[in-house]
């Protein structure tokens, strides 16, 4: 279990990154071109810890999932760019959200209620 939202993150980046690495491998093995996938994170933490090399003792507890995500980043596997919580389209089955944020992520998936008047 994490401890933190930054834990819970980190956790998820690795397990993500672990499917990155088995998606390129199997396309490897057919001979087909892969592309860089894009990884979008909305804690600025995880995204500087990533790219640091530096460890601290607050990061000791993640420390393996830092080491495997960031060597597969330094190889050039995936990006990891930063995305505004607001922008976070993962949040709409995660969170409560107010009707206007809700409304906003689903246009974003290009969900359309097809009940309301157009």
């Amino acid at each position: 279990m994490s401890r933190c939202s930054t834990e819970a993150k980190y956790r998820a980046l690795a397990s993500t990154v672990s499917e990155i690495v088995w998606l390129h491998q199997l396309l490897s093995d057919f001979q087909l071109s892969t592309v860089t996938p894009l990884l979008f994170c909305d804690i600025q933490v995880v995204v500087h810890i990533t790219s640091n090399p530096v460890f601290h003792d607050r990061t000791k507890h993640i420390e393996l999932n830092c080491h495997f995500a960031r060597d597969k980043l330094q190889a050039g596997l995936f990006k990891l760019l930063p995305i505004r919580s607001a922008h976070q389209l993962v949040d709409l089955f995660t969170k409560s959200l107010p009707a206007s944020q809700m409304q906003y992520l689903l246009s974003k998936m290009v969900v359309l209620d097809i009940h309301s008047p157009s």
